[in-house]
């Protein structure tokens, strides 16, 4: 067996990934979009494995899912699959390898398309067996000027790369050539998947959907008394209730002083009244992420400390919301809602002022230490820079430089300012242990944002009315 994405025996069904009713012509527009790239470099040879099942105890798998970057050019589902791409002056050629069918496995481990039927399926030129990956990349590198992959993401493919190289010089005698090139073929797939296209939105949309739901429900059915892991369960329920694949990431259920904690993951303790409960969670819908936080009080109303930092927060997203449009800044965001929040910290004795000063120092850092914001997509801390790449244009026309990316039409963005306040001696005691945190998805469109996450409850006497009813 081939090593590019050695995978642990199958031995269980995995779970199959919903396909796209419309047809696969995006995914091909996307693969074709790939090498057109490469043949603009000069041509060669491309290759993008998907993931490795993975054990998690004994002979126990965690849940399959295919590898972010294969997703993105095929939503062929199997593990054991690899995506090769040709790219020559005069042709450009689409292979999808893949496990052959096998009636045994298929009792203990489900169905199985084979190459022949997964290549016509998913819209690739021809299927070949996982097998001959090997002597199939030997043959297609001989003569070809270069090899773009994910370089130096895996020590697997990494030792299949000299392997496939080896083989192409050992006939150099013959007049073979091997590649003299080899290029990052995650670059070219990160920038096109920071925008994304009709498909991908569509998508978004209705996990954004399914999560704004769950993130509702929660709110309707927390209460003094209840554990953290029951308002998780929750919202697992709504997520797979409306068709969700799981949730994008590990969910936070984060009640008093567990609110200051950022990456809160025991989700086990009694929630108390008085106590305001943050709940950061979000689900995947045919592979793409939502991501959402909402925070509120346990008892169905805010007190007036609460509240007070509460807004401050609010006030801190609609001001960084407002910038999200083309042409500006990913980080004009971010400084939008630091203004703001560190304002509140001020009016609120938390740091001392005046306001440029307290920002210059970084003292509000204390209270808010993230950044506001991340690129969202298959993955919920999705791939692409966050800085313009050096000659690129700006969305207006303008020149870009090395700075903060430039926002264009269909990128989306998470927006989650947040104060966590823990106690001590020079903190108001009205304040402590107090976490806050507001995020939603934004969607940047040709006249500014659209915010995807729009049917969650956040003003705080929205949240109090859908708590009580």
């Amino acid at each position: 067996m081939h090593n590019c994405s050695r995978a642990i025996r199958n031995r269980r069904i995995p779970r199959a990934q919903r396909l796209p009713e419309n047809g696969m012509q995006e995914y091909a527009e996307r693969r074709r979009r790939v090498m057109e790239t490469m043949r603009a470099a000069g041509g060669g040879v491309a290759i993008v494995c998907t993931g490795a099942e993975v054990i998690r105890n004994r002979d126990s798998e965690y849940p399959y899912r295919s590898d972010s970057y294969f997703r993105y050019l095929s939503p062929f589902p199997e593990p054991q699959a690899a995506i090769v791409l040709v790219a020559d002056a005069d042709r450009d050629e689409s292979i999808l390898f893949c496990r052959p069918k096998n009636e045994e496995r298929e009792t203990w481990d489900g169905f199985r398309y084979g190459p022949p039927a997964a290549a016509e399926r998913f819209g690739f030129d021809r299927g070949a067996p996982i097998e001959s990956l090997d002597d199939e990349m030997g043959r297609l590198l001989a003569n070809r000027p270069a090899l773009w992959c994910a370089l130096g993401t895996s020590e697997t493919l990494d030792a299949s790369v000299r392997r496939w190289l080896a083989a192409v010089r050992a006939q150099a005698r013959a007049g073979v050539v091997s590649p003299t090139q080899l290029f990052d073929l995650n670059h070219v797939l990160d920038e096109m998947r920071l925008v994304k296209d009709a498909q991908e939105i569509a998508a978004m949309r209705r996990a954004a959907q399914i999560s704004s739901a769950a993130h509702l429900r929660a709110m309707r059915t927390a209460r003094p008394g209840r554990r953290e892991y029951e308002i998780e369960a929750e919202l697992l329920y709504e997520f797979r209730r409306n068709g969700a694949d799981a949730p994008a990431y590990g969910s936070i259920v984060a009640s008093g002083r567990n609110a200051c904690v950022l990456h809160y993951r025991a989700n086990d303790a009694v929630m108390n009244d008085g106590e305001l409960l943050l709940i950061d969670a979000g689900c995947e819908f045919d592979a793409y992420a939502s991501d959402i936080t909402r925070t509120f009080p346990v008892g169905g109303r805010f007190s007036a400390a609460q509240r007070t930092l509460y807004d401050i927060v609010l006030e801190a997203q609609r001001a960084a919301i407002e910038t999200i449009r083309p042409g500006a800044r990913f980080v004009d965001a971010h400084d939008a809602a630091v203004r703001v929040l560190v304002q509140g910290m001020i009016d609120c004795r938390l740091v001392e002022g005046p306001l440029d000063a307290a920002i210059e120092s970084g003292a509000y850092r204390r209270f808010y230490m993230h950044r506001t914001g991340h690129w969202l997509g298959i993955d919920v801390h999705d791939c692409g820079s966050y800085r313009e790449p050096p000659g690129e244009a700006s969305a207006d026309g303008a020149e870009g430089d090395p700075g903060s990316r430039i926002l264009r039409p269909g990128m989306v963005t998470t927006v989650e300012p947040g104060l966590y306040v823990r106690a001590a001696d020079d903190v108001p005691i009205a304040f402590h242990d107090i976490g806050i945190r507001i995020e939603d998805d934004a969607l940047v469109t040709d006249g500014g944002c659209e915010i995807l996450t729009i049917d969650t409850p956040k003003r705080a006497d929205d949240i109090e009315a859908a708590m009580n009813g």
